[in-house]
């Protein structure tokens, strides 16, 4: 039997029956989640000190354990990376997830035995419920590739493997996957990204690639390699029978008026978000684009409101309580030992019945110089409307305060990598402003009272944002250029 009638439609939605038990009552599942990880872990270190044991509902589960970031995990972290047993899951974790924090420098996220479906798993759900909605899995029978971190993993004293989690994913792809997986196991483990890049090219550029999958900077940069290297016009004259892309990491929609003409034609596509902390969600359904969450996988989320996020106790909701169209910062508390953890993510619910939510940003990434608190959904909002309104290309954007001009008020600056530069600058941030002002009051009020004037439009120079990403040592993998902040730090860089 082949790999084509194995994963037929009909075995798809079969396999995902079991699966879609849970969402019948999504809010029971979620306390049902809860009750596991706190009687699981009740005799951890973290259980005991926590009184995890005692914990009965979602109140007294927010009432016992108080939200963390990274930092202040740090101690729990550093005694399980010394091979101290049961510290916040039983046993000892199976790997560590070593990723880069943008205040925290690198981190060490544990994944354990029983973490690890989790992210295994809901990729592979995401896949079969293109499948059993479509009918469509073609792909199956070709080439695939994901653009990743390199497998080859390290190991702490105490004998514990960790790496990237695309890494560490990597070597538990299942069987039905292994077959036609590509890049091939050495050229997957180069570590400088260009390098890497250039190989996977050399090595696909004459196989019949049908699924790819990555961060869409990242495709976007292997694209235009093969595109070079073959001296054709798009990526459908060198893989015709290219038919889905899976992507995650980012808002894809600044850049699809470009992967249309880099492949083509409008690609279907699915769109996951995975974390180091746990994969949180996934595109279910061509018919929406929300991201249906994963209420049965070993995470128990909260949500708080990203208006009161930096209160020193703002109140945490459980799935029962959130809202439509609510920003909300996301905290997960998970099978890996993670308890009521901040990852820095904010959401909003486009469903409550199945939930599902879009990414908005980050709770620390936003520009508010002035009390605008722009954030990055507004931002990307406001990049799309453009490339829509103006038919543009773009590679990469970042949106800065400029507070001390040489002159004049205070204002915007949006640092704009152009695939192919308009002569309308002007046009374009008048239309951007805006857009801007329809989306954010705020900014609306700033501009109005002659507070701030308005955006201005700074071109960065063909490869600028990937030079600025080298210089930091984060070109390629699971690594995102930030939309938006607050200082100028990557502005400056911009700059020079």
């Amino acid at each position: 039997m082949g790999i084509k009638s194995v994963l037929s439609k009909p075995l798809a939605q079969w396999s995902m029956r079991g699966f879609y038990e849970a969402y019948k009552d999504p809010v029971l599942s979620q306390k049902k989640c809860l009750k596991y990880l706190t009687t699981t872990a009740s005799r951890t270190l973290f259980g005991e000190e926590h009184r995890l044991g005692e914990v009965e509902d979602p109140l007294s589960y927010s009432e016992a354990v108080p939200v963390r970031d990274y930092e202040q995990f740090f101690s729990y972290i550093e005694k399980a990376k010394l091979g101290v047993p049961d510290v916040l899951w039983p046993g000892k974790p199976l790997y560590f997830c070593k990723t880069s924090g943008t205040t925290s420098g690198t981190k060490y996220i544990p994944l354990t035995k029983e973490s690890m479906p989790n992210h295994i798993g809901s990729a592979r759900n995401a896949l079969f419920s293109y499948i059993a909605e479509t009918g469509k899995s073609r792909f199956v029978d070709g080439k695939m590739i994901f653009l990743q971190g390199s497998p080859k993993l390290d190991k702490l004293d105490c004998g514990i493997p960790y790496g990237r989690l695309s890494g560490i994913v990597a070597n538990h792809v299942p069987a039905y996957l292994q077959k036609n997986r590509m890049p091939s196991y050495a050229t997957n483990c180069i570590e400088d990204w260009e390098t890497k890049v250039n190989a996977i090219a050399e090595e696909t550029l004459k196989e019949d690639m049908r699924l790819i999958s990555g961060i869409p900077s990242w495709v976007q940069m292997y694209f235009e390699v093969l595109l070079k290297k073959t001296n054709r016009t798009n990526i459908r004259e060198l893989f015709p029978n290219f038919d889905l892309f899976v992507f995650g990491g980012v808002n894809f929609e600044p850049y699809k008026a470009k992967f249309r003409d880099l492949i083509g034609f409008d690609i279907p596509s699915i769109e996951l978000y995975p974390a180091s902390e746990g994969f949180i969600a996934f595109q279910n359904s061509q018919e929406d684009d929300g991201l249906l969450l994963n209420v049965d996988s070993g995470i128990y989320f909260e949500f708080i409101k990203a208006s009161e996020y930096f209160e020193e106790k703002p109140r945490r909701y459980n799935l029962g309580e959130v809202e439509l169209g609510v920003n909300y910062a996301i905290l997960l508390t998970t099978n890996a030992g993670l308890w009521s953890y901040s990852i820095g993510d904010t959401v909003k619910f486009t469903s409550l019945d199945p939930p599902k939510l879009r990414v908005t940003g980050r709770i620390k990434h936003y520009t508010s110089a002035f009390g605008e608190h722009v954030i990055a959904e507004e931002a990307e909002g406001v990049m799309s409307a453009a490339v829509d309104r103006f038919g543009l290309r773009i590679n990469e954007f970042h949106l800065a305060p400029m507070v001390t001009p040489n002159e004049g008020l205070p204002y915007h600056e949006w640092f704009i990598e152009w695939d192919v530069r308009p002569e309308n600058i002007l046009e374009i941030a008048s239309f951007m402003d805006q857009e801007m002002a329809r989306r954010n009051i705020y900014y609306r009020d700033l501009i109005v009272g002659n507070v701030l004037r308005s955006l201005i439009i700074t071109n960065v120079r063909s490869g600028g944002f990937n030079d600025y990403m080298r210089s930091q040592g984060k070109l390629g993998g699971q690594n995102k250029i930030p939309r938006l902040s607050n200082d100028r730090k990557l502005a400056d860089a911009l700059s020079k």
